[in-house]
Order: C-alpha cells, then sequence, then structure tokens
C-alpha cells in the first residue's frame, strides 16, 4: 500500500503554482496555523470518474425487494461545495430538503459508478448527525448502494474514515462534521465525500454536485425502518445491509502498521515520562481511551475531556492557545507533563505542547519527516514531501538536508491530490 507524507494549512488564499515561492517563518504564523494530521494514502487507482451525464437508470439503481418512495424538490442556493465539503449553521441543513438536495446530488454525480458498492458513514459526533445518518442511509439504499458501514452511535474521526475506506476497499465515505466549529442547534454542521483512496473528493467530483445541486427536481429515499446505530452488527433489507462498526478497530489496525507500538508502549509506561490529550468533548474522545489507555497502558487520567457531545460540551474544538487553554495552564503548571496535545472537531488536526512550550503547528510535519526512520512505516526511508504555501519552511530545510525532492502547492488538499493523480510517486514513501 503505497502511502505519503503530507501537511495542509488553511490560513492565506490560494496561489498560482506559477507564483514565486513564498515562505512564512513559523514563529509569524502563530496558533491559528493548524497542520492536518498525518494523513497515509495512496494514490487513486487508475480509473475515470464518470459523473452522470452518463445517466443513471435510477429504476435499475432501485433494488427489487426494496420499495423506493420518490418525492418532488428543488433547486437550493448555496450548496457550493469544496474539498472539506459543505459548511453551513445547522437550522439551515434542518430545512425542507436541504441535506437531501445535497445527498441526492452526490449520488447523482456518481452514478453507475457507486451502484452494487461499500461506502463508510460516520462523523465527529455533532448535533444532528444521528438524524442525518438515517437520512443517509434511506438514500443510499435508494441509489443503488449495496451496503454501508456507520460507526457505532455514528462516530468516525476524519482519519478514521480513511483509513476505513482503504482497509475496506470502500468506494468512499461519507463524515458528517463541521471540523473545528462549534456545534449544536444555533452552531455548525457539515458534510463531506472522501473518496476511494480516503482523500477528500477531488474536484471533478465536487464541481458536478453542485451542478446537479442546481438542477435536481427529485429525491429517492427508500423505505426503511430507523437503523440502530448504538448496536454493532448487521441489518439486512433484502440485497442492502447497514453494517454498524467500531469505529476505533481499522483505525488502530493501520496505526499499529503504522507506528511501534510496542515502543510506544514501554516508553509511556517510563516513570520519567508523563502525557496529557485533551479530545475537547470532540471525535478523538471514542479513540483516546482505546489506544492510549487500553492498547499503551496509560493511565485513564491523561485523557481530558474524553466524551464525544454533541455541542462539545459547549467549547470550540480547535486545538489552538486560545480554546484549548485548559490543556494550556496544565502544561504550563510547575506540575505539568512532559507532553501535551489536543485535537479538533473531527480529529485530523492538532496541537502539540511541551513543558511550558509551545511547538509551533506548522513544523511538526517537518518533524516527523526529520525522524521518519523511527516509524516503521517509513523504514524504507522517504522519497520526498509536500505541504502547503503557507506552512513553515521547516520542511523545506529537512528535504534539503536530508536530499529528499520537495513540493510546494497552493492551500488544498486537492493539490496534493493532483500531484498523486499526475503520478508523482516521489511523494511517496520508498
Amino acid at each position: 500500500m503505497s502511502q505519503s507524507l503530507l501537511t495542509h494549512c488553511s490560513v492565506y488564499p490560494h496561489r498560482s503554482p506559477a507564483q514565486p515561492r513564498h515562505h512564512t517563518p513559523a514563529s509569524q504564523l502563530g496558533s491559528t496555523a493548524r497542520p492536518k494530521f498525518l494523513h497515509l494514502s495512496r494514490p487513486p487507482a487508475s480509473r475515470t470518474f464518470r459523473p452522470a451525464q452518463f445517466r443513471v437508470n435510477m429504476a435499475a439503481a432501485q433494488a427489487e425487494d426494496l420499495k423506493i418512495n420518490t418525492t418532488s424538490t428543488k433547486p437550493i442556493d448555496g450548496q457550493k461545495t469544496g474539498t472539506s465539503g459543505l459548511r453551513k449553521k445547522t437550522n439551515v441543513f434542518t430545512g425542507e430538503n436541504y441535506l437531501a438536495n445535497w445527498i441526492q446530488s452526490l449520488f447523482n454525480s456518481l452514478g453507475d459508478e457507486v451502484k452494487g458498492k461499500t461506502i463508510g458513514l460516520g462523523g465527529d459526533g455533532r448535533y444532528f448527525n444521528k438524524q442525518a445518518a438515517q437520512i443517509i442511509i434511506k438514500m443510499a439504499a435508494a441509489n443503488g448502494v449495496k451496503k454501508v458501514l456507520v460507526g457505532q452511535n455514528a462516530i468516525m474521526a476524519t482519519p478514521a474514515m480513511s483509513a476505513l475506506i482503504r482497509r475496506r476497499k470502500l468506494y468512499g465515505g461519507l463524515i458528517m462534521s463541521a471540523s473545528h466549529n462549534p456545534g449544536g442547534p444555533k452552531e455548525d454542521w457539515g458534510i463531506k465525500f472522501n473518496y476511494s483512496s480516503g482523500e477528500p473528493a477531488p474536484e471533478r467530483i465536487t464541481d458536478a454536485i453542485y451542478k446537479y445541486t442546481q438542477s435536481i427536481k427529485e429525491l429517492k429515499t427508500a423505505d426503511l425502518p430507523d437503523i440502530d446505530l448504538a448496536k454493532i452488527g448487521n441489518n439486512k433489507f433484502g440485497s442492502f445491509e447497514v453494517e454498524v462498526i467500531d469505529s476505533v478497530t481499522d483505525y488502530l489496525a493501520t496505526l499499529k502498521e503504522v507506528f511501534d507500538f510496542p515502543t510506544l508502549k514501554e516508553f509511556v509506561g517510563r516513570k520519567d515520562f508523563s502525557f496529557c490529550f485533551d479530545a475537547m468533548n470532540a471525535v478523538t474522545g471514542a479513540y483516546a481511551a482505546p489506544i492510549f489507555v487500553n492498547e499503551l497502558g496509560a493511565d485513564k487520567s491523561v485523557v481530558k475531556n474524553g466524551v464525544p457531545k454533541e455541542d462539545f460540551g459547549g467549547g470550540h474544538p480547535d486545538p489552538n492557545l486560545t480554546y484549548a487553554k485548559e490543556l494550556v495552564d496544565i502544561c504550563w503548571s510547575d506540575n505539568g507533563p512532559d507532553f501535551g496535545a489536543a485535537s479538533d472537531g473531527d480529529g485530523d488536526r492538532n496541537m502539540i505542547l511541551g513543558k511550558k512550550f509551545f511547538i509551533t503547528p506548522s513544523d511538526s510535519v517537518a518533524m516527523i519527516a526529520a525522524n521518519a526512520d523511527a516509524i516503521p512505516y517509513f523504514k524504507s526511508g522517504l522519497k520526498g514531501v509536500a505541504r502547503s504555501m503557507p506552512t513553515s519552511a521547516a520542511l523545506d530545510r529537512v528535504a534539503q538536508k536530508q536530499n529528499l525532492t520537495f513540493f510546494e502547492v497552493p492551500t488544498g488538499w486537492k493539490f496534493f491530490g493532483n500531484l498523486m493523480d499526475a503520478g508523482l510517486h516521489l511523494l511517496l514513501p520508498a
């Protein structure tokens, strides 16, 4: 499985690749520059995405053993999708047909390609996720999807969804999240689609979704009962199946392939080392105890705010010096831990702290690259690295020192995807 070492910051506007290179010192980026977690992903399979100008015969997509309801709708403004999906206030998504229009437009855009396939579904635990999951499952059945793997209680961190897609060879996955934005009836909600390599949907898909939101006329929904999302197991309805799965299992299996867990467990158990992790009452709370406590042997007290809540406990799940102040205060205390970390709403951004010091977020990928030989997955060495324009130049220096091929791209995961789509395997580990 080919995988890549990438980082991304959403701080400054895009620039054309033809423009001069620009490096912003890490000291000038501040705590709002949040890198993505390390995403390990392979290049997309060499197949052509076929938007639904190859019009799907929807009658053929309707399983003979399911009753499909068709209802009329009309376009709703403001549904243009980016690589981070569609984000609006919760009460916008709960409005009549707003979510359903977007989901139907997604399936219309994917066309025949998604028929008979298995997809993943989950989210960051915020308000409206469980209700939205029921809508999505019924529309998936009506649009020819064979099976949906949904995280227990509709929980699934973004990196965990990527791992699930790759390990289970899924067609793709839907993630219900508005990232680091607050959650609740009066706060934010969002949804995004990850494609077959676990990567955010490329532009050719998001553009097609938007096109269909502007002309949509009908919605298709299967007549199914709501799924008990709290109960792990299979639910079969004729040829359609919904499996509620543990959201940690596949992600943990991937982590064990990437990192040296026996060595990490030994390190965590040392008397001269202590750490604290703040899940900010967001999705990583579901992963913290199984990984840090059950697998690595840490005391359960190291996990703070470890229960995912629909409103994130009234907090703002943005891991920086302002919103993760509780962790900052702990790490700055005289008896503070040696290491501290916090993650955002959907678990793909982080903040790292030491004893009374803050690690500039943009430097984290440079630290990983500089010490890649300590990570089993990269034991053969790195062929190259890439970062987005506003990220600090620390990675450049590591690449130069280690004679690695280096790429700088505009802000946005789609630009990393473009490199992989172009077959530039220099981005990948040897």
